[in-house]
């Protein structure tokens, strides 16, 4: 048995093949019925802590309203998302995230649906940032959306709080840019860092405004031209501001990572219109 004493369900075994995390003689398999041969080899690549967790009381149990959506039309939703919820499904089934929270509200919305509504995933928060975060509700704006956010027309910005090193960027505005990638083993909690692009490091670029300072804490507004993994938290960091709550790179505890995605700007996928969609900002963010 691979993991003693605990149960592996049919279900999840499923959604490891199709997420890619079986391997069938040394080649990635994601087709659930494949036959296997006499002497097969099949390993499975996961994140042990991910793989059997169990909802925790830091999850929110978060049940989508009105007030929290921002804009809505027949192809997209925006809303805005609390902190402590995932932006999509995990392993866990059972486990709560905004995409489903969406699906449900719209789902609540037209009852008569014999079926779930379309809900596409575009984008993505980390678990603990709150804020503007696009959903569509239909195909045929998919290729529209996920181009905007590849070419970066989409204009992601957020709201940071941070404490400072003694070693720090002493300018009120400033970029970062530079390659980064996981630097953690697979194993492991995942940490990105500085990484050459000949080790996969990727490009990435924020830009920092510092726009107030109080009680030795520091808020900036970060805009984001490319959209990796922890950027700004890598970025801040490097800078000698590490976010506040962030102790995987330096900061130091407070319950909560303290960012948040307060603007998301981009032309609507159907009329081209400029959009630009906001997201209050939560108690702790205002700098004045």
């Amino acid at each position: 048995m691979l993991f003693p004493g605990k149960e592996v369900s049919n279900s999840k075994i499923r959604r490891l093949i199709v997420a890619g995390s079986i391997f069938v003689n040394g080649r990635q398999c994601r087709v659930p019925a494949y036959d296997l041969f006499p002497k097969s080899k099949v390993c499975a690549e996961i994140e042990v802590d991910k793989f059997f967790f169990e909802k925790q009381p830091e999850d929110i149990d978060f049940v989508l309203s009105e007030q929290d959506v921002l804009f809505e039309d027949e192809s997209i939703i925006v809303v805005n998302k609390p902190a402590f919820l995932p932006t999509e499904g995990t392993i866990v089934e059972s486990r709560k995230s905004m995409h489903s929270c969406v699906i449900d509200y719209l789902w609540k919305k037209n009852p008569s649906l014999r079926n779930p509504p379309y809900v596409g995933i575009m984008h993505r928060l980390d678990r603990e940032t709150s804020g503007v975060l696009l959903f569509t509700k239909t195909r045929q704006v998919n290729k529209a959306v996920s181009d905007m956010f590849q070419d970066h027309t989409a204009i992601k910005t957020y709201r940071a709080v941070a404490t400072r090193l003694p070693k720090y960027i002493d300018r009120k505005q400033f970029v970062i840019e530079n390659f980064i990638g996981r630097i953690s083993a697979k194993s492991a909690k995942c940490k990105i860092g500085v990484l050459p692009e000949s080790k996969g490091g990727q490009t990435s670029r924020t830009e920092f405004t510092l726009v107030g300072e109080k009680n030795n804490l520091f808020y900036f507004n970060c805009r984001l031209f490319t959209g990796r993994t922890h950027q700004i938290r890598v970025h801040l960091s490097g800078a000698g501001y590490p976010l506040l709550g962030d102790e995987l790179y330096g900061g130091k505890n407070n319950g909560r990572i303290m960012l948040h995605a307060m603007s998301l700007e981009f032309p609507h996928p159907v009329t081209g219109q400029a959009m630009k969609v906001e997201a209050p900002l939560p108690e702790g963010f205002e700098c004045h």
